[in-house]
């Protein structure tokens, strides 16, 4: 049984009928792993709560007109201007399966490490998600990494240091494992480089001709001037 739970109900509406549904506060979705795809929908802020918690990584048990199947989010569609669910399909499961599901990476306790602490290096974080295989009560939910030992500016947090939960693995067999999924550095250098940056081209902006003087110290707006003069 999962840890999540949805209720929905099937719907008829398709196309530009899903307006209306989504004005009546319901999201529409569609659940495949059957014989064919099953319409519904489901109301909007219970879901949008579900959702954030699952992700798309944990398994969901959804009450469909009180039909009961497991499954886990295959993909959410969102208004990319007011941010909304517009849609989600689910793919339905089976607790026996070997499912992927997209995972977060969590780093943890760098503030305790040796680089934050006494050299006060920020850390970036370049992979924030890797896909998992495993069965549904397997996925986890974070695949956690102990910062703690960081030290060097050239430390490096990698794939390598990913410990996987028992029974779960990558879901890419050819996975790199040294890339890169953290690496540190200085912001005070990169500040005072930039600094030193600006003030060289600063220094090196060009001179405005008017601002020359001539060979007899004059600018030479007021050498032509002279010129004029003693013609």
């Amino acid at each position: 049984m999962a840890e999540h739970k949805l209720t929905l109900k099937e719907r008829e509406l398709t196309g530009k009928k899903l307006k209306g549904l989504r004005e009546m506060g319901l999201i529409p979705s569609v659940i495949y792993g059957g014989k064919k795809p099953i319409l519904a929908a489901s109301e909007y802020v219970v879901t949008k709560k579900v959702l954030e918690k699952a992700g798309y990584h944990s398994p969901i048990d959804l009450d469909l007109d009180g039909k009961k199947r497991m499954v886990i989010v295959k993909d959410i569609q969102i208004d990319p201007v007011s941010r909304r669910i517009l849609n989600i399909e689910f793919q339905a499961i089976s607790a026996n399966e070997v499912v992927e599901a997209t995972t977060p990476i969590v780093i943890l306790n760098y503030e305790e490490s040796e680089a934050s602490k006494t050299y006060h290096f920020a850390l970036t974080q370049a992979i924030e998600e890797i896909d998992v295989k495993a069965k549904p009560a397997d996925l986890p939910k974070a695949l956690e990494i102990d910062a703690t030992s960081l030290k060097e500016l050239d430390d490096k947090i990698t794939i390598a240091d990913i410990k996987l939960p028992e029974n779960v693995e990558f879901s890419d067999k050819e996975i790199d494992v040294s890339r890169v999924v953290a690496s540190l550095y200085d912001p005070a250098a990169e500040a005072a480089a930039r600094e030193a940056e600006e003030q060289a081209a600063a220094e090196a902006e060009p001179v405005e001709a008017a601002d020359v003087p001539a060979d007899n110290g004059q600018k030479p707006e007021e050498a032509a001037e002279t010129e004029k003069t003693e013609e």
